[in-house]
């Protein structure tokens, strides 16, 4: 069954004391048969989803498994974290209700709106409970004054720290540092570094320049210059008498 227009349908379970929460959706049109927990629900059309934990949009939106457990979304995906306040972009998502682990693929943007920190990579695993992102393929993340990368990384948002491996490399205004593994605590800054360490370090420190002789130069110079004007009234009224 299909409806081109807008629905908003909300669907309450009560029989499983896990999935007893609401879902509400949208979209500009459906197929199949809503509130069949056997069954598999498509939208499409400016589909969006929310539990009383997440909020999801995208182009298209699937509800499937025992009690709607599933959820997955194709295209121009984006959504948001109500618990834990985080924030995100891609083009592929699956999502567990039961386990609150959501799986992103394909440019996918997470933001930690609380502790601004923005992590981007290809494949990015976010367990709810846990509060840990686990980050894959072309990884960064952005800090303060951090510029993260390297394949492979894992970000505790409550303890605020970050392992990155797999040619990790940190930047920290003009400082660089590399290395196999590398461990950055985005409150304190401390970074551990291991295996096959590298970096650069910039001194950032004024260096005081010795006094020159050039100074008294420019000063003499300058009072002739001041004195200029006068010469040449002098010498314009000699010209004249």
């Amino acid at each position: 069954m299909k409806r081109a227009l807008g629905l908003i349908l909300l669907l309450t379970y009560c029989c499983l004391p896990l999935l007893a929460e609401k879902i509400s959706f949208s979209a500009d049109s459906m197929s199949g048969q809503a509130g069949n927990s056997n069954t598999t629900t498509t939208m499409s059309g400016n589909a969006s989803v929310s539990t009383e934990s997440i909020e999801i949009k995208a182009d298209s939106l699937k509800l499937s498994g025992e009690e709607y457990r599933n959820i997955s979304a194709n295209g121009n995906i984006s959504g948001k974290n109500l618990e834990t306040n985080m924030e995100f972009n891609c083009d592929e998502l699956n999502y567990d209700r039961i386990t609150k682990k959501i799986i992103l693929k394909g440019n996918v943007k997470l933001v930690d709106v609380e502790n601004n920190v923005t992590c981007g990579a290809q494949i990015i695993e976010y367990d709810q409970d846990k509060d840990i992102a686990i980050m894959q393929i072309q990884i960064s993340l952005t800090q303060k004054d951090n510029v993260c990368s390297g394949a492979y990384a894992v970000y505790y948002k409550d303890q605020q720290l970050l392992e990155i491996s797999g040619n990790a490399q940190v930047k920290q205004n003009d400082d660089t540092f590399r290395a196999q593994f590398i461990t950055l605590d985005l409150d304190s800054q401390d970074i551990t570094l291991g295996g096959n360490v590298k970096g650069t370090v910039t001194d950032t420190k004024e260096k005081k320049e010795p006094e020159s002789s050039e100074s008294g130069e420019n000063e003499e110079e300058g009072a002739s210059l001041e004195n200029s004007p006068d010469s040449i009234e002098n010498t314009e009224k000699q010209g004249e008498e």
